[in-house]
């Protein structure tokens, strides 16, 4: 009997305890770890409104992310999941489950942490909606063992627990050792963008300058007595202002030595594009995104663009795995409330970044083939 009894603890995890934590303790007694603050959270999304590159690349990935499927074992449970695929609620007036993981994921690459809560209908056994809270309103906290998560309330500061936690899930993107805080794929790109935002603030200030001209009319009194009274200065000015309004045409006639320069016509414009691509290709390295799919055209050569797409490739792939956890866990939720216990899968789409031009190349040059081989044959 004690043998038994300690073969079957050592198979549950009753006694299952990390060694390597430390026992501080927050406000509700639970370990306490590292957390994203408010501040670092209003740092991202400051970053994507102000380099449209950056939006730009975070919202190719989510759309080339996929779209999936559910296919369970069970003939009687699939239109069960076909429903909660289709037309479960998310976030207001949209359907669908894979709607819900495109704003999922967009949370999750911008903060590095992400936060939903299913919804139940009694009257329809299942999973309702699916919402994606605002990080500002939740705070994620560890369980009694570092290795669960569990998502609360944040009241203006006070952290309270959800009255039905097991609702709510949360996914850190690739966490730091020791803590519960996710690794946003902005993180690193603050430094780097704002060099490229001062470098774009002064090409502002320059244009400003010098495509809006200014101009400075100098007048000099002659030698034989006349004298500039304030009176003339003033006409002079108003002469000139009337010649260069914008909505007439007319001569500026004046009398003596008047002398009109440009201001700034001596200095040139500093050239800009080496710093810009420089910062460009750390933003774009950091993103892990092909340049030629964000319009760049920096690849010279066909192979370098198909290895980039490679690349992407293994990239899209690990951010699918990080989102398929939580949605084996609605489509499984869901599943059990109506009255199904069967086994599923998640099929996602093949991932395909070839362009439509090449493919319609691809099949004219198979085409020019087959007819090339039909004519030797019929020659024979």
């Amino acid at each position: 009997m004690r043998i038994g009894r300690r073969k079957r603890n050592a198979q549950g995890n009753g006694n299952a305890v990390v060694q390597t934590v430390t026992r501080r303790q927050n406000v509700l007694g639970l370990p306490n770890f590292e957390v994203q603050t408010k501040a670092e959270r209003e740092l991202y999304r400051t970053l994507r409104e102000s380099v449209p590159i950056i939006d730009a690349a975070i919202s190719k990935i989510i759309r080339l992310i996929g779209r999936f499927e559910i296919v369970t074992n069970d003939s009687q449970c699939q239109p069960i999941a076909d429903r909660l695929l289709r037309d479960v609620r998310t976030n207001g007036s949209m359907s669908g489950l894979n709607n819900f993981v495109y704003t999922y994921l967009d949370s999750l690459l911008t903060y590095g942490e992400a936060v939903g809560e299913m919804v139940f209908d009694s009257a329809l056994g299942g999973v309702w909606g699916l919402y994606s809270a605002s990080l500002d309103d939740v705070e994620i906290v560890v369980d009694k063992s570092p290795l669960g998560l569990v998502v609360c309330r944040n009241d203006g500061g006070i952290v309270t627990p959800l009255k039905y936690s097991d609702r709510a899930f949360a996914t850190l993107l690739n966490p730091k050792p020791g803590t519960i805080h996710g690794t946003s794929i902005l993180s690193g790109l603050p430094f780097v963008s704002s060099i490229l935002l001062r470098i774009f603030e002064s090409i502002k200030t320059n244009w400003e300058r010098v495509g809006d001209i200014r101009f400075a009319v100098t007048y000099n009194p002659e030698q034989n007595g006349a004298v500039l009274t304030k009176e003339n200065a003033k006409l002079i000015a108003d002469e000139w202002r009337n010649a260069m309004r914008s909505d007439s045409v007319c001569d500026f006639v004046s009398v003596g030595d008047v002398s009109v320069k440009v201001i700034g016509a001596e200095s040139t414009m500093p050239d800009c594009d080496i710093p810009i691509r420089h910062l460009l290709e750390q933003i774009i390295a950091k993103l892990g995104i092909p340049p030629f799919l964000l319009g760049i055209s920096w690849s010279s050569t066909e192979r370098m663009s198909e290895q980039q797409a490679d690349i992407l490739t293994s990239e899209l792939e690990h951010y699918r795995m990080a989102v398929e956890p939580i949605i084996k866990k609605i489509v499984r939720t869901h599943l059990r409330l109506a009255g199904c216990n069967c086994g599923f899968e998640i099929n996602w789409n093949d991932i395909s970044l070839q362009d439509a031009v090449e493919l319609s190349q691809a099949r004219l040059n198979n085409a020019n083939a087959m007819q090339i081989e039909n004519d030797l044959n019929s020659g024979r």
